[in-house]
């Protein structure tokens, strides 16, 4: 059992470190992803696609502040929220093995998150509003992210608190498949979990729309340990756009929005994860 913990909490320092470095990184360029957002409407489907690859769950939570005050279209929430990845790509880049699905994971949410996001536009019309100068735009856990002259330590702060939730989460869930692992047995689990695989893209689905980075990390774990296809893989992370459903809930006036979204993830991310699997097996 010590092993047990003493792994979980080695996989969960990678984690960490990784992610640490992004998110500092990342600290410096959040407040202008808004504002490119903002700036070019005619192009923000592919943006939007573009900004929601960036392994940052506050991505989603500036999209939907955005959306909220009218600056950019649903095609271009909703791209952002099915490009977004949360936690997974950190996760997957520090197992060394599965980090080469990260490309072609990050191409087709890109390519079907803009492409769908567009379709959505041309649905659904919408007026936006022009930005106005002075205004606050919120980042995930509702910190303010115009921060041109903010000190270093606000970019090292928000990260590094980030980061240490992430690590928790990470380690509680690595934790939990160590001991199903220590008590099951891992051939069993997995053998389950093969002879599911048809159902598992619904349920990734489903765990997907968890409001909560731990919901990507359960996903991307299930992945590492070759629990379920890439395809379910795609269908659980193009389902979770972090907290970003979570911040339009805040507006009561936008529940029907939420709900065309929701409808919009669930019924595309699982008929392309299942179209997935059905290459992978024809091609396998």
């Amino acid at each position: 059992m010590t092993d047990i913990i003493l792994d979980a909490l080695l996989d969960s320092l990678k984690v960490f470190g990784l992610s640490l470095v992004l998110y500092i990184i990342l600290s410096f360029f959040e407040e202008k992803l808004a504002s490119l957002l903002k700036k070019h409407k005619s192009i923000s489907p592919i943006l939007g696609a573009s900004v929601g690859l960036i392994p940052q769950c506050g991505i989603s939570v500036v999209a939907a502040d955005l959306y909220l005050k009218e600056h950019i279209t649903m095609g271009t929430l909703f791209a952002v929220f099915f490009a977004c990845s949360d936690e997974a790509l950190p996760i997957l880049l520090s197992t060394g093995g599965k980090a080469i699905y990260v490309l072609p994971l990050l191409i087709l949410k890109f390519v079907f998150g803009f492409l769908i996001g567009y379709l959505i536009d041309l649905a659904v019309r919408r007026k936006l509003t022009e930005a106005e100068a002075e205004e606050v735009h919120i980042g995930c856990c509702h910190h303010e992210i115009d921060h041109q002259e903010a000190p270093v330590k606000e970019h090292l702060l928000h990260p590094l608190i980030h980061s240490i939730k992430i690590f928790i989460y990470v380690f509680i869930v690595n934790l939990f498949f160590g001991v199903a692992i220590y008590f099951i047995g891992e051939e069993n689990i997995l053998q389950f979990l093969s002879q599911s695989q048809w159902i598992t893209p619904l349920v990734c689905a489903l765990v997907g729309l968890i409001p909560n980075c731990a919901s990507s990390v359960f996903i991307s774990e299930l992945f590492i340990l070759n629990g379920i296809p890439f395809g379910a893989l795609f269908t659980g992370l193009c389902v979770n756009a972090g907290l970003g459903l979570i911040y339009l809930l805040k507006n009561r006036k936008s529940w029907k929005d939420i709900l065309y979204i929701v409808i919009l993830l669930l019924g595309s991310s699982i008929l392309l994860g299942y179209g997935i699997i059905g290459i992978m097996q024809l091609f396998a």
